[in-house]
């Protein structure tokens, strides 16, 4: 088979739709206020791939096959930034607001590091490359 897939969609389920959709944003994604109540949310980032959001307590109503994540860290995440002081400066402010979780460091894999974990319990990782400061 010569078939080659492209991840371009992602989902998460979140318990609190506007405490999740008011992390993302301040995480620096472009979601509008409104979006705060609806049941789908998506938006799609530069490079064609998409990030959604479905309220948990709906999704049997979206397909009756499905149920609602449950447990503990079944997903990852990253976002790549601009330079290492700047996965810093944004770890520090997602911390002001309680997000934070494992300070930035240097990985051995050639990225300054750090981890966030939006309300759900998702964690969410920032990184750039060491050589780009």
């Amino acid at each position: 088979m010569t078939i080659t897939p492209t991840l371009n969609f992602l989902a998460l389920f979140p318990s609190d739709l506007p405490a999740s959709l008011a992390f993302y944003r301040r995480l620096g994604l472009d979601i509008p206020a409104e979006a705060d109540h609806e049941v789908h949310v998506d938006i799609q980032f530069d490079n064609g791939v998409r990030l959604a959001w479905d309220r948990a307590d709906v999704v049997k109503e979206i397909h009756p096959d499905r149920t609602p994540p449950s447990g503990g860290f079944r997903q990852g995440m990253a976002f790549e930034v601009g330079s290492p002081s700047e996965v810093d400066q944004l770890y520090r402010y997602m911390a002001e607001a309680g997000y934070g979780k494992t300070e930035p460091w240097d990985a051995m894999w050639g990225q300054r590091y750090a981890c966030l974990m939006d309300p759900d319990g998702n964690v969410v990782d920032l990184y750039a490359p060491l050589t780009s400061d």
